[in-house]
């Protein structure tokens, strides 16, 4: 295979596969090629897809996004997953470049291409390119060229495209890189000279469906151990786990991972970058649609690279209490809905996190709907009394809801946010939107919105004061102006972020 590489970049060097030695090149815009492939030609068509797909999704609290791991796959099957994870960044952030860096599907590359002649084209308009960025790359890397070939039937760009047009509601720009060589001096390489814009101000989108045609519980055992070598964040952690993979000779599997020349550059870049994480959003894979043959499946997940956040709450609970707070909210309302008791808890063996006097709001989902939630700030009681407590009111007591009935359990999920103390600020300037709750208190009237709300609705700092006054307190939309005001944080964790955490794990 290097031996095929090596000729290709003799020729590439002699000027046969790039137009290096040709008259100054004319710009051509890139055509769709995936439209009416993998996703839908027409632009109607194609946005109401899009609109179902964001509306099932919410925003989680991972951070800053430097980078995002994406499924390129027909959205009928990968598109739930993607949406979820594009769901993460910040849509209103001014973003100076989205990077996107795919692995080569149609013919091999001795490096990188990046495509420098024209913008690309969608059903939902012109994607430019910086061509100006994308010609300093040729030009400052021989591992890096413009094969006009590669680019033209290639998908794994493309399919990125409509869900940054959709969500994103800044103009942005791209510069589509594709990595069509295993080689890994040129992975180095191309990561080197890539790795200075990865950054605040840009976004790097790698595009990589997981595993390729193994049965549905094969694909997710591969996935799981593939995502845990990501989030190893080193090289030899990710490449360990391919070779992990194809040990177990899964039936059908013939990749790990299609995107893992890209994966390779984006690790090669991050491996050494101080306080950065990944972290896991959201998996599936074509088994999980109606239109899916479990026994021969594709793998998706979402995986998003974030800059670490030192103003974060500092965690008093572990992944162990975590998990046990949401046993004994789950176990407590199936309880009540049977018998109208709360059942007694023997704390003999309860962690002191669990027995900490703190305030918590428990948030029951169905359907990624909001289905009931209810809290409290102050207490004199330990947490897990006020999980019980609160996780009965949701469940009974939210008079925006009809009570909870025991057959929709097996549909809920439960979410659980431990608050920090209120805080009494004397200016809107000390609220951090995504990091802050607000209580807002004026004589007998009192109103709250947890952090995640700001970032999940995508309001400003005066939409989320207004709201809550409003909607909450009863106050009026400006009565939060002269009325007393409260911050909080909360640590928030959910049965699902739970269980695929476990999946990794295991």
């Amino acid at each position: 295979m290097r031996k095929y590489y090596k000729i290709i970049f003799v020729f590439a060097l002699l000027g046969i596969l790039t137009p290096s030695c040709s008259p100054a090149q004319e710009q051509q815009n890139r055509q769709a090629y995936a439209a009416g492939r993998f996703y839908e030609n027409d632009p109607a068509l194609l946005n109401n897809r899009l609109q179902q797909l964001f509306s099932q999704t919410k925003k989680l609290d991972v951070g800053k996004c430097l980078a995002v791991i994406s499924p390129h796959a027909g959205f009928v099957f990968s598109g739930q997953t993607a949406a979820w994870g594009f769901r993460q960044i910040d849509a209103s952030k001014e973003i100076n470049n989205v990077f996107i860096l795919g692995s080569s599907h149609t013919m091999a590359i001795p490096g990188a291409s990046v495509y420098t002649a024209g913008n690309y084209e969608t059903p939902l308009g012109t994607v430019k390119v910086n061509m100006e960025l994308a010609k300093k790359l040729v030009e400052s890397n021989p591992w890096i060229t413009f094969l006009p070939e590669a680019h033209r039937r290639e998908h794994s760009i493309e399919n990125q495209l409509p869900f940054l047009q959709f969500y994103l509601k800044n103009d942005f720009n791209i510069v589509p890189i594709l990595i069509g060589t295993d080689n890994p001096e040129a992975l180095r390489a191309i990561a080197k000279t890539l790795k200075p814009y990865l950054n605040d101000g840009n976004l790097f989108v790698i595009s990589s469906d997981f595993s390729h045609y193994p049965a549905y519980r094969d694909a997710q055992k591969a996935d799981s151990l593939t995502a845990k070598g990501i989030v190893s964040n080193t090289v030899s952690g990710f490449e360990k786990a391919i070779r992990k993979n194809a040990k177990s000779r899964y039936p059908g599997l013939v990749t790990s991972a299609c995107g893992r020349t890209a994966l390779l550059v984006l690790l090669n870049m991050s491996q050494d970058l101080p306080d950065v994480a990944f972290t896991p959003v959201h998996y599936s894979n074509s088994g999980d649609v109606p239109a899916g043959d479990k026994s021969r499946v594709v793998g998706y997940f979402y995986i998003v690279l974030t800059q670490k956040n030192g103003e974060r709450v500092q965690g008093f609970l572990s992944g162990d209490d975590k998990a046990q707070l949401l046993k004994i909210a789950r176990q407590t309302i199936e309880s009540y809905l049977k018998t109208g008791e709360v059942p007694v808890l023997n704390p003999e063996h309860f962690s002191a996190g669990l027995q900490t006097k703190t305030g918590a709001f428990v948030t029951l989902n169905k359907d990624h709907r909001l289905r009931g939630c209810i809290g409290r700030f102050i207490t004199d009681e330990p947490l897990y009394k006020v999980v019980q407590q609160m996780a009965v009111a949701a469940a009974t007591q939210d008079y925006r809801f009809l009570r909870v009935s025991p057959e929709e359990m097996e549909q809920i999920d439960i979410e659980i946010s431990v608050l920090t103390p209120l805080k009494k600020i004397q200016s809107i300037d000390e609220i951090e939107l995504g990091r802050d709750g607000i209580y807002i208190k004026k004589g007998n009237q009192s109103g709250t919105f947890l952090p995640q709300v700001a970032t999940e609705t995508g309001w400003n700092k005066e939409e989320f004061l207004g709201h809550c006054a409003q909607d909450k307190a009863g106050i009026g939309w400006d009565g939060w102006k002269d009325a007393e005001l409260f911050t909080y944080r909360a640590i928030v964790f959910s049965e699902a972020e739970i269980m695929a955490e476990k999946e990794l794990k295991d």
